[in-house]
């Protein structure tokens, strides 16, 4: 973006959310923090929290792909030091949300068809055939037990809060690779999810629907419907 172009406003932010940009050095934009709103939920350690309310903005696109936001005046709002905020950029820089600006902040990594497309591949890499082999061996109760966590999802999906939507979805998925046995396996594809969750690409109307359906499957033992619902909701056609 070019300094002196007039920036559009970012749409009102939720807690813990910076809301408007002020013209940076070098034709980029540094966001003004001033409306930032202090977020202090006891059951967080400081960087906790900062990771959490950042994670958060991410999410609902108050932090927006291609702007710089300084890691020292979010620091201030949040009343820390700036080591916490540091340490929350750094972590977000290793999920690939964003990119480490030295001496400025971060700048929020843009998605590209490409990207969401590999993530969407590897998801299903991962996710499908553990699905599948699940469908195989897990009582149809076990299955059931999970549609409250379904039903969560189509709730908060329908409320419109897409940084809550993207909790109770990971809660959802992590809770079906649970039954796996295997951590590592849904720890890794719980961080894949979390990566394809920053593009707020998908719906989540539909995609909370899908959880349901997905269960009815896995339930049922329908192994090519369990495939062919797990593969569309990873974000990839079946057969592609």
């Amino acid at each position: 973006m070019e300094q002196g172009r007039p920036h559009t406003a970012v749409p009102r932010p939720a807690a813990g959310v910076p809301r408007q940009a002020t013209p940076g050095a070098r034709g980029e934009h540094t966001h003004d923090e001033s409306q930032f709103i202090r977020r202090a939920p006891q059951r967080y350690s400081v960087r906790g929290q900062v990771l959490d309310a950042l994670r958060k903005a991410l999410v609902s696109g108050e932090l927006v792909p291609g702007e710089v936001y300084s890691g020292p005046v979010l620091g201030e709002r949040f009343g820390v030091s700036a080591t916490p905020v540091r340490e929350a950029m750094q972590q977000l820089a290793l999920e690939g949300a964003v990119e480490v600006v030295p001496n400025r902040g971060f700048r929020v990594a843009s998605r590209t068809p490409r990207d969401l497309a590999e993530l969407a591949e590897v998801r299903a890499l991962l996710e499908v055939p553990a699905l599948l082999r699940l469908a195989r061996t897990v009582p149809a109760r076990r299955w059931q037990e999970l549609r409250p966590l379904a039903v969560t999802t189509a709730a908060v999906a329908a409320a419109g809060d897409r940084a809550a939507y993207a909790e109770a979805d990971r809660a959802f998925h992590g809770a079906l690779l649970e039954l796996s046995g295997n951590r590592q396996l849904a720890i890794v594809a719980g961080e894949l999810h979390r990566r394809a969750q920053w593009s707020g690409a998908a719906d989540p109307v539909t995609d909370a629907a899908e959880h349901l359906t997905l269960l009815d499957a896995l339930a049922a033992g329908d192994l090519a419907a369990v495939e062919a619902v797990a593969t569309r909701h990873c974000g990839q056609a079946p057969g592609a």
